[in-house]
Formats: structure tokens, sequence, C-alpha cells
């Protein structure tokens, strides 16, 4: 019998971004009250578009058996962009309170670490930007670079159309400082922005009015993009793209590919 008082849960977390990949430390107990807070903290991280993310849950009780509901949201939400490859961390049973969240789970943090491999460095760029005239043109010239250099050219218009979309829009609308985050993918490339704004852009495939947030510019993103979407930040969104490559003729063996993510051994 209790007094009457009733203890809300809690979630503590700590963040360490010195490690090979973004390493989440969550400890106190996951239920209802405290999901939100786990999913920021894992999309605030997953925002900056690293290729993976290692979540050590070793002492996080889930208080429900829906708790994990939470993971599962943050795994979908996240599978077009950045796509990163989640990981979590439980010495626990084998990781079976998290069965079913679409994690793989592994036993400790090193085995996690040793099980995604080295980051392929190469293929994944960030520029920080005011809201300032030129802003786009700056952000053009970074993807013509990159497309050479990822040997993505075929790339390097729809991108820009993309980009220049999207850093416009802030320059207009959000009116806050930016990020914009390039990614070479299996296939193509990801262009992404990251403010300080929570609203969206708008695509409503028929008549845009003059003043409408993406306006005319949003058919363009839609007509050059495979698929192209938004993720709600506490601190702010990021609005992103995906874009096909032509496929090309077999490489010679020991030529290293120019357009792919995550080079290197099989991931958990």
């Amino acid at each position: 019998m209790h007094n009457g008082a009733i203890m809300s849960s809690e979630v503590r977390h700590l963040v360490d971004r010195g490690q090979t990949y973004p390493l989440v430390r969550l400890t106190g107990v996951l239920d209802a009250q405290t999901a939100p807070t786990v999913r920021s903290v894992l999309l605030d991280v997953l925002a900056g578009q690293p290729e993976a993310m290692v979540v050590d849950v070793g002492e996080l009780d889930p208080g429900s058996p829906g708790a994990g509901t939470v993971l599962r949201e943050v795994h979908r939400d996240t599978a077009d962009w950045p796509a990163a490859h989640l990981a979590l961390c439980d010495p626990r049973h084998g990781g079976s309170p998290w069965r079913g969240v679409d994690w793989p789970v592994w036993p400790d943090v090193p085995r996690a670490f040793a099980g995604l491999g080295e980051p392929d460095r190469e293929h994944r760029l960030t520029l920080e930007l005011e809201p300032r005239v030129g802003a786009a043109r700056r952000t053009r010239e970074l993807i013509t670079q990159t497309c050479d250099r990822w040997d993505l050219t075929e790339l390097d218009s729809p991108a820009c159309i993309v980009a220049t979309e999207m850093v416009n829009n802030v320059v207009a609308h959000a009116r806050t400082p930016m990020v914009v985050l390039l990614a070479a993918r299996a296939g193509g490339m990801s262009v992404a922005v990251r403010d300080q704004s929570a609203v969206v852009p708008t695509f409503t495939g028929g008549p845009v009015p003059p003043t409408a947030y993406g306006g005319r510019g949003m058919l363009l993103v839609d007509s050059v993009a495979e698929r192209w979407g938004s993720l709600a930040l506490d601190d702010g969104k990021v609005v992103w793209a995906t874009l096909a490559a032509e496929p090309k003729p077999p490489r010679r063996a020991g030529e290293r590919p120019g357009g792919t993510s995550m080079v290197g051994p099989p991931r958990g």
C-alpha cells in the first residue's frame, strides 16, 4: 500500500560523440511518460546524419509491455533518411526485453562497434550556413564538387535543384542558421537541410498559393527526387530528399566504388 504519492518515471541519457559512431546510454524507466524524451534524444543524434548509432539500454527498464514501441518508431521514421545502422546493447537475456523493435541487439558495446565496422568518412559531408543571400549558391558549389568526387556527376543537376529549394526556403521563411547534409547511398545520394523552424514545406500536387512555404519549388523537388520528407525535432526539423543514380557498368577488380556508403565488412 502506498502513501498516495505517485513517483514519476525518469530516463537519463548520456551522448558520447567521441566514439567511432555516436553512443547513447539510457538509464531509468522507459514507459509512456518517458518515451517522448527517448525519442527526442535519439532523433537529435540521428539528425546529424551518422552512418550508425549505438544505444546502450543495459540499465534501462522497460516499464511496460509496449515500452519498445518508441524504438520501433524511431527505426521506421529514419529508415529513408538518414538510413543509419541502429544497434542496441543489452546483456540481459540476449536483449529479450527489446524483441520486435527492429534493431539488432548486441550483448555489449564493444561487440556492437566491432559488428558495425569502420565508418566511411569520405561519403558524408556537412555545411553550416547562415540564412543569407548566396547560401544556395555556396551549396550548389559544394554539390558539384562532391558529385564529381563521388562519381555521381549525373546527380549534380537534380541535387542542386533540391538543395536550392530547401536552402532558399530557410532563407525566405525559417530565417535561422542551417546545416546542409550530403551523403552517398547505395545507388545514389541524399540531400538534407536542418534548420531551427518547426514549419515544414507543403506539397499537394495542385495549385500552390504564392505565399505557401515551399511553393512551386517543391514541385521541382518532387519531380527529381526518388523520395523526400521531413523529420520533426524539438528545435526545428530536417527536410531531406534521396536521389537515384543511373546504374553504372561493372567496375574492374579492385576499383573502389564512388557512390556507395558504409563500404566495408557486413554490419549487424
